[in-house]
């Protein structure tokens, strides 16, 4: 039985066979994956895998969540509610969420 802490998803089982002949396994922990949109699912440019908070980041806004054509969408969706050409009801349930934080602010 292996240790608990090899027992997540977060560890991977490599079986490799050992100089005197012996069956073992091995546990390496998965390799981090590059990030992607949560709306369109494209991988989000200029981001690093690796590395602390501020370079798995974006300084502009929705940076690290969203792709610059979702943002774009989202932006223009945003100031189309606010001059009245378009009701929240208009927009699309993926895209309402962060419409309504753009609103908020």
């Amino acid at each position: 039985m292996p240790r608990p802490m090899y027992r997540s998803g977060s560890f991977r089982k490599v079986k490799r066979v050992t100089p005197k002949g012996r069956n073992v396994t091995h546990y390496l922990r998965r390799s981090a994956k590059k990030p992607h949109c949560a709306i369109c699912g494209a991988e989000l440019n200029g981001i690093s895998e690796k590395g602390g908070k501020s370079r798995r980041t974006n300084s502009r806004i929705f940076g690290g969540v969203l792709c610059s054509k979702c943002t774009s969408r989202i932006i223009v969706e945003k100031s189309r509610i606010e001059q009245g050409g378009m009701k929240l009801d208009d927009i699309s349930i993926r895209d309402k969420s962060y419409v309504l934080q753009l609103l908020s602010h």
